[in-house]
């Protein structure tokens, strides 16, 4: 299924990223897309927070992964710097993807074949610049997601679905 909704304030984009996440299981992984500034990491850190991060939630471009604890262990990723994982260590994603944490990778780009070998995607986002505050963000995910089958919550009302 693929939803596309715009938002215009931080707060909306965090709220659909914890509407995603009410519906994600240990084991899965969100594949987070888009321009440099389009609000990835905000994104992630809505999602972090529904699963029950309390830190803070920054980007690991530089570190390329980071842990949080949570009411479920989540990882967060960002590949932006990695150019083939073929030059990295084997065991880079192992570090991060597993069958007993959450995980968000942004900048997935050529490892998205060595992500699905280790962890089952629940969804692809892409998120892209609307002009001013404004974003788009299309959320591709299986049908049957609990995230998909609830109604949206009051802080993502505004952030309606595209036509």
């Amino acid at each position: 299924m693929s939803a596309r909704h715009q938002t215009s304030t931080s707060a909306q984009t965090e709220a659909l990223a914890a509407e995603l996440a009410a519906g994600l299981v240990p084991g899965d992984v969100v594949l987070v897309e888009g321009e440099l500034g389009s609000g990835k990491t905000t994104f992630v850190r809505g999602a972090c927070r529904a699963l029950g991060v309390d830190g803070l939630v920054t980007s690991p471009t530089f570190t390329i992964g980071q842990r949080y604890p949570g009411r479920v262990p989540v990882s967060h990723l960002d590949l932006y710097r990695v150019a083939d994982l073929n030059d990295e260590d084997p065991d880079l994603l192992a570090d991060y993807l597993g069958p007993d944490r959450i995980a968000f990778v942004e900048w997935p780009g050529g490892a998205v074949a060595d992500i699905a070998g280790l962890a089952r995607v629940a969804a692809k986002v892409l998120i892209e610049h609307a002009g001013g505050d404004r974003r788009v963000v299309t959320i591709e995910a299986p049908l049957g997601m609990d995230a998909q089958r609830n109604g949206p919550t009051d802080a993502a009302r505004s952030a309606a679905p595209i036509p």
